[in-house]
Parts: structure tokens; C-alpha cells; sequence
């Protein structure tokens, strides 16, 4: 264990989070996401919620702010809840750590899920809420 270190970050999640360079994507999808047949790289995250793991990231994980959206969601499929409640949930835990509003943009299902395979690691989750998938793009310090 580390001192200040959110524990629901594995050492797997630790690595990957380090090695990741300015530009590069974490995708941290739902239980419904094809996440092991989309990922290069592909860290479990069974047990917890995207929230949950929104949280300690971004404690950690600084956005970039060279690019017009470092957060990107799905867009819902024709039929389906336009703005799904979760995504409140993320633009909250996204503008507390940053301290201020960020840029999201919303991808449409089959541009998100291409996106994702050139992501640099999939963090798979057991979160039940449909469109719960979220990328972010790494900024500098």
C-alpha cells in the first residue's frame, strides 16, 4: 500500500496510467462495453463503477487541455435516453477534479467503439448503467 493512492488502483492500473504519454486514451467502460475484444491493452476493474474509478483517476491523471474535448462519451442509439443521467454524474466528477468546466464531446456509437481499439488500454468495469463509457485523453503537467 502507498500513502495517498486511492486503493481501488491496482498496480496494473498504477503502470498503465504511468506509461501513458501526453495525447494518449484510457477508455474506462461499462459491463456492457466489448472491452476485451476492443483492447490493446485491457486492465480489469471488476466489482467497481465508472464513477468510482472517474474519481481516483482523476486524482491522479491530468486531462489535456491542448485539444478541444479530453472527454469524450458514447452517444445513445436512436430510441434511447438522449443525455443518460450518469453523464451528469461524470461532468460533476470531471469539473471537481479539474476545478473548473471541461469540454465533452459525445461520439457516435461505432465512432466510439473505433476510437477505443486505438485507445492506449481499456479499464473494464462491472458498471450496470447503460452508456457509461467514457474516454480520456492524457494532458502534461
Amino acid at each position: 500500500m502507498l500513502k495517498g493512492i486511492p486503493s481501488i488502483l491496482s498496480p496494473e492500473l498504477l503502470k498503465v496510467l504511468m506509461e501513458m504519454g501526453h495525447g494518449d486514451e484510457i477508455v474506462i467502460a461499462d459491463g456492457n462495453f466489448p472491452a476485451a475484444s476492443h483492447a490493446r491493452r485491457l486492465v480489469p476493474g471488476y466489482g467497481h463503477s465508472v464513477c468510482d474509478f472517474l474519481h481516483a483517476i482523476l486524482d491522479l491523471f491530468p486531462l489535456d487541455t491542448y485539444v478541444e474535448a479530453p472527454v469524450l462519451l458514447m452517444n445513445p442509439v436512436e430510441g434511447d435516453d438522449k443525455n443518460p443521467p450518469i453523464w451528469k454524474e461524470f461532468e460533476k466528477v470531471v469539473e471537481a477534479a479539474n476545478g473548473n468546466k471541461v469540454p465533452i464531446e459525445k461520439l457516435e456509437r461505432h465512432a466510439f467503439y473505433e476510437r477505443s481499439k486505438a485507445a492506449y488500454a481499456i479499464l473494464a468495469t462491472s458498471e450496470h448503467v447503460p452508456y457509461a463509457n467514457i474516454i480520456l485523453k492524457k494532458g502534461v503537467l
